[in-house]
Order: structure tokens, then sequence, then C-alpha cells
């Protein structure tokens, strides 16, 4: 399986691409801002590769501002969770004020093909598996992915260390810790981990030394 990825320059978010091997069709996961659509295209041309969707872990801005320029100029569809779909067109409704003021300038459109995910639902696409998890707590349609048994990707639920914060409106201190605690922690520890910021990390190594999820112990 071949997994590349890029920082965006605003919040560092990692787009991730993901396909069986170079040469072949992908997919993207959560280009951020501003629009990183020719650092996207650079990447595709490095690997010969042609996306055919685009998976929004959440509605944050941070996470989806490039989803509309990547998925019409390629026209592909772009998966969301029900719960965070409105926040496309609408990011004011889960954004904090200082981000609102700084950040939400301008008008802010869906893609032309946006497909609703609920949870436990098995989207196969370049021949992988991808079952969506919903994971409340950072926001109510927050989603983390399971990658034919071998890769989650764990958006703002989970980082290298640490997880998600939960004070912007619609996250929750309590839907994250059922989150961790019944939807987390009993991830198999071969799963390679990649998180929506920072450095890329293993099921059983946040087992191991994650403070959020090492307090949960026995009581999963």
């Amino acid at each position: 399986m071949l997994v590349d990825s890029f920082a965006a320059p605003l919040f560092a978010t990692n787009c991730w691409v993901i396909a069986p091997k170079a040469g072949n069709e992908c997919i993207v996961i959560d280009p951020g801002m501003p629009d990183v659509t020719d650092t996207l295209e650079e990447l595709l041309k490095k690997h010969s590769l042609k996306p055919v969707a685009i998976i929004a872990t959440h509605g944050h801005l941070d996470h989806t501002f490039s989803i509309q320029p990547i998925a019409d100029g390629y026209s592909i569809p772009a998966y969301i969770h029900s719960l965070d779909r409105a926040a496309l067109a609408k990011p004011e409704g889960i954004h904090g004020a200082e981000f609102l003021a700084t950040y939400c300038e301008g008008e802010f459109i869906e893609p032309v093909d946006v497909r609703e995910l609920r949870n436990d639902e098995v989207v196969e696409l370049v021949g992988m598996k991808l079952r969506a998890i919903h994971a409340p707590g950072h926001t109510a349609g927050s989603l983390v992915f399971v990658v034919d048994d071998e890769i989650l990707i764990s958006g703002d639920v989970l980082f290298a260390g640490s997880i998600g914060r939960t004070d912007l409106p619609s996250g929750s201190d309590t839907q994250m810790e059922q989150t961790l605690r019944k939807k987390i922690m009993p991830m198999a520890d071969h799963l390679r981990v990649l998180p929506g910021h920072g450095p890329e990390t293993t099921m059983g190594r946040e087992k191991k030394s994650n403070p959020y999820l090492t307090s949960l112990k026995g009581r999963y």
C-alpha cells in the first residue's frame, strides 16, 4: 500500500493520499487550507496517481477548505458524515468566534457530489475497504476509518500522544471519552495510525503511552 502526505500551510493539517501502489487510483483525505490543489497535484504526479474520491474526517475548515476545488476539479465525490455535512457550505456552525473572524471571509459551497457516511458503513474504493466509524467528541460528525485492517485514519480524534480538542461548537468531553473508550481502545495494536496533525503512530504505541488512553485501561 502506498501512503504519502503533506502538511497544509495553515494549522499543519495532514493531507493523506492512499493507493494500492504507485501508478494507480487513490483516495485523498482532509485537504486543508489555504487551497492545496497545486501541492496535491505535485504529490499525485510524483507517484502517477489518479484521485477517485475525497474523504473528510470531519467538518472543520482546516480539513475541508480545499475539498470543493479538488473534488469538482477532478469530478470526484467527497465523503463526510451526515452530521458534519452542513459545515461544508456553512462552516460558522462548528467553529469558534476567533477562527471565524480570521479565516471565514467569503462564501463556501459544497462540491457537486457529496456522499454522506454513517457509522459502520463500508466503502470500497480503489480495491480497498474503508470502514467508517462514527467517533464524536471533536465534532458531532467526526469519523475515523479502518482501511483493510492495516491503517486507522484517525483525523482529530487521536494524535500521537494526545487527542483532539473538545471545546469548539459540537465538541463534547463526554462524547470524546466514550469514543476513546468504546471505539478507539478496542482497535488492534498493529494498526498504523494516520492522524489529522502531527506524526503517524501505531495503536499499540498509543495504548502504552498516550495518557488519554492509558487512563482508560480496564474500562472498555
